[in-house]
């Protein structure tokens, strides 16, 4: 399947100001996400907050049939978080380590969720490198889904859900059942809290439908092919090193400049109307030279080919 490019970005508000390349920490969103958001905020303006949530009832509940299609997961499997650091967070204190439990991990891994091991290590006196026994659950609304900030939503397997209390809970998560009892959820919602932004919900279950109609397979092609030119085009280029690894390489193009600190290229890029990131890492897998962070180019399918060449030309 090939994608129609020029619809895709006509459906895309910001590729009009901005060349975009930081996908991998908020994509620019497609208008039908925009107005399912900015539509919910007027309602809640016009009749207010909780009757608009009445009202939006039915695509309240399809945000999780639409999350749940995309991964393949049922319904009842899916929570809402505010972003995947607190999905990922509410799922991994849920876990009963104790004293002498061994986690395990990559070199590589997401700070936060090394920042968790850590600290439960202090907690829990856990012997070596920090493991987790519970597979990497969570996801952001706002990264190559193109949903809102501030969204996010947590994976929980049927028949694991019962195993795991969460760290905290509220009316929502729990039913109070007397004075000194409360039961808690059956579904994986027994990890959301119940106050949230409805309007970002549905902006999320919007996003996820939009990826779903665009094609997985196809979105997949499109990004890698692109990433694959922009990392032979910035590669040939003297003075520029490429530091991506492994066989099977992403949509994330990383790089430096010689010469230049990842900032430094950030901000120059950033000047010329490109937008990158200035990616930190890990402390137990830097690359050679004492360098803390790489220039992060994240492609989507609504790039286009002349992007990518603008992109090297300025680097």
């Amino acid at each position: 399947m090939t994608l129609d490019v020029p619809s895709l970005r006509a459906d895309t508000p910001g590729v009009a100001n901005v060349v975009h390349f930081n996908n991998a920490g908020a994509a620019l969103p497609p208008r039908p996400v925009l107005d399912a958001v900015t539509g919910h905020l007027a309602r809640e303006a016009a009749i207010g907050g909780y009757e608009a949530a009445g009202e939006a009832a039915e695509r309240l509940a399809d945000v999780y049939d639409a999350v749940a299609t995309l991964i393949g997961a049922g319904a009842d499997e899916i929570a809402v978080a505010e972003n995947a650091t607190r999905a990922w967070d509410v799922a991994f204190y849920s876990v009963p380590l104790r004293a002498g439990d061994r986690v395990v991990t990559a070199r590589a891994e997401y700070l936060s969720n090394y920042l968790a091991f850590l600290q439960m290590k202090e907690r829990a006196g856990m012997g070596g490198r920090a493991a987790d026994r519970v597979p990497h659950l969570s996801a952001a609304g706002r990264k190559y889904l193109r949903g809102p900030r501030g969204t996010g939503f947590l994976y929980v397997r049927r028949d694991t859900i019962a195993c795991l209390e969460p760290p905290f809970i509220d009316l929502h998560a729990a039913s109070w059942t007397d004075a000194d009892t409360y039961v808690l959820r059956d579904d994986a919602r027994r990890f959301e809290s119940w106050e949230r932004s409805v309007a970002g919900q549905l902006g999320r279950g919007v996003a996820a439908r939009y990826a779903l109609n665009v094609g997985i397979g196809a979105i997949e092609t499109r990004v890698k092919g692109l990433a694959a030119r922009l990392r032979e085009e910035l590669a040939r280029r003297p003075g520029v090193r490429v530091h991506d690894r492994g066989v099977e390489q992403c949509g994330i193009v990383s790089f430096l400049r010689d010469g230049e600190a990842a900032g430094r290229t950030r901000d120059r890029l950033r000047a010329m109307g490109i937008n990158v990131h200035a990616a930190s890492l890990s402390r137990i897998d830097l690359p050679e030279g004492g360098v803390d962070a790489l220039v992060r180019a994240s492609l989507h399918y609504y790039n286009d080919e002349s992007e990518v060449e603008r992109l090297v030309r300025a680097v």
